[in-house]
């Protein structure tokens, strides 16, 4: 929805809007906020409101520690799990120095500029994520633990799977919040679940996948259980990916995914940190369905570019090696940009890897490059990439690096 300032004034005053939130999150895309009264809503639009930011991971420290949260009103939403009288409502927000300046290390900025980026160079990309999750059981203490809320497998149905009416209340949630998803079910893991989004703009994308961490931990938390997004929960289980579904149309409308598929296979190591951004993610690459190889193909989830069978505007590349770890700003900004160099270079696709590469011998894997299989390794390669450095200040690559 489109609201002016104006518009959101009076949505407040209407319908008993108490605290307003402003969201961020640091730039491993840990979600915080600054509640405000109504009252301080004139002045955020105005001025925006101030923050010391100098714990915030990634912001800078001590030092020049004071920013400023500035509302988008397009992102509006009420939390349906809060009270109905005193209502709470949330909304993203852009951070600016004192000086007016962007925030360098404000990542939800940093994807707008790529998006910017993207639109001057004659195209439009979309994204559509699938995020899992497991849920776990609490303690007597109301601690989690890494008790399963069921024995279920994949797609299974009540009354094995536990979960469904968790996830009723996750998708019901959202719909509220104006996100839509496409579907949702029981995943291979015992306790492990999945929601699936219908595509939409890169900063609206990311900013859904936001939202959807934070109402499935809610929602979670009202039914008594823990909703734990970490790549690698249970060592001898499948890892919780974040499958990243990607397209792009130029000026004509036409879908260029050949070259955007390219660009991003070409790059792929240099981004890993970004996308598993944990010593947990590393344990989940390679195994159950995650990705170890830098390949591609039509339908074959054992690569880390597949192409799923759709028709028309639903055509599109899923990446599947990122973890609900990455923070979505970045791992779309990145995207974009690889896919850019793809586009820009008329980057050609090497052949499709048409067989099974967990089950392949050694003779025939040995022909594709590996994604780096440690978070030092991955460090490394980010710190010394050409591509990274040219799209990502310093600051922020030395924060992921620990240069």
């Amino acid at each position: 929805m489109k609201y002016t300032q104006q518009e959101i004034m009076q949505f407040v005053t209407e319908e008993d809007v108490k605290f307003i939130r402003l969201a961020f999150c640091d730039v491993f895309g840990k979600q915080k906020n600054k509640s405000i009264m109504p009252s301080e809503l004139e002045r955020a639009f105005t001025h925006g409101i101030a923050i010391d930011a100098s714990a915030i991971t990634g912001f800078g420290g001590e030092v020049n520690s004071d920013l400023f949260l500035h509302p988008d009103p397009d992102t509006l939403a009420i939390l349906p799990w809060r009270p109905e009288h005193g209502k709470v409502v949330r909304m993203f927000c852009t951070i600016t120095r004192p000086d007016g300046s962007v925030f360098e290390n404000d990542t939800r900025s940093i994807l707008i500029h790529a998006v910017e980026e993207a639109k001057n160079a004659g195209y439009n990309f979309y994204f559509g994520a699938e995020m899992e999750f497991y849920l776990f059981r609490l303690d007597e203490n109301g601690e989690p633990t890494k008790i399963p809320y069921d024995k279920a497998g994949y797609m299974d149905v009540a009354p094995d799977d536990k979960g469904e009416n968790v996830r009723r209340e996750i998708c019901l949630a959202l719909e509220q919040m104006g996100i839509h998803p496409e579907g949702s079910h029981h995943e291979e893991g015992p306790g492990q679940n999945e929601i699936d989004f219908r595509y939409s703009d890169a900063l609206s994308a990311a900013d859904n996948a936001m939202t959807f961490s934070t109402v499935v931990k809610a929602i979670a938390a009202r039914n008594g259980l823990y909703a734990d997004f970490s790549p690698k929960p249970l060592e001898d289980k499948p890892g919780n990916g974040l499958h990243i579904n990607m397209s792009v149309k130029d000026s004509d409308g036409s879908l260029p995914s050949s070259s955007l598929i390219a660009g991003v296979l070409q790059i792929a190591e240099d981004i890993t940190v970004f996308m598993n951004p944990t010593e947990d993610s590393y344990k989940r690459l390679g195994s159950f369905k995650a990705p170890g190889y830098i390949s591609w193909s039509s339908e074959n989830r054992s690569q880390l570019i597949r192409i799923p069978a759709a028709f028309g505007e639903y055509k599109r590349a899923e990446l599947r090696s990122p973890d609900p770890m990455a923070n979505p700003y970045l791992a779309f900004a990145l995207l974009i940009y690889a896919g850019l160099y793809g586009l820009k270079n008329s980057c050609e696709l090497p052949p499709a890897a048409d067989i099974n590469l967990y089950t392949a011998t050694a003779e025939t894997t040995q022909k594709y490059a590996k994604l780096p299989m440690s978070l030092s390794e991955a460090k490394d390669k980010a710190y010394r990439s050409a591509f990274i450095n040219q799209y990502l200040p310093p600051m922020l690559v030395r924060t992921y690096c620990d240069k």
